[in-house]
């Protein structure tokens, strides 16, 4: 009964353990995805933030580049949030 019990009890005890380190990578890699849709909006608002302010000032053209760079960045931060998500599944 000896013999068996210390291999069975390290079975269980390397099953259980696993299970979690599952889990936590999923849940970190869900957290970095919406890090990077938070940072991509917040860089959005920002730029739109931008071209209102150069539309007050009568620079519509400058209103544009300011609308269009809030654009880019938002695609970079939502980029960097696959990325680190990605990153996160394979750890």
């Amino acid at each position: 009964m000896k013999r068996w019990s210390i291999p069975a009890a390290a079975l269980v005890l390397a099953t259980c353990s696993m299970v979690p380190n599952g889990w936590a990578g999923e849940m970190k890699a869900t957290m970095e995805a919406v890090k990077g849709d938070a940072k991509a909006k917040a860089e959005e608002v920002k730029g739109e933030a931008k071209a209102a302010v150069e539309e007050a000032k009568g620079n519509k053209v400058q209103a544009e580049v300011e609308r269009a760079k809030g654009k880019g960045n938002a695609a970079m931060e939502k980029a960097k949030g696959k990325v680190k998500e990605l990153k996160a599944k394979t750890e």
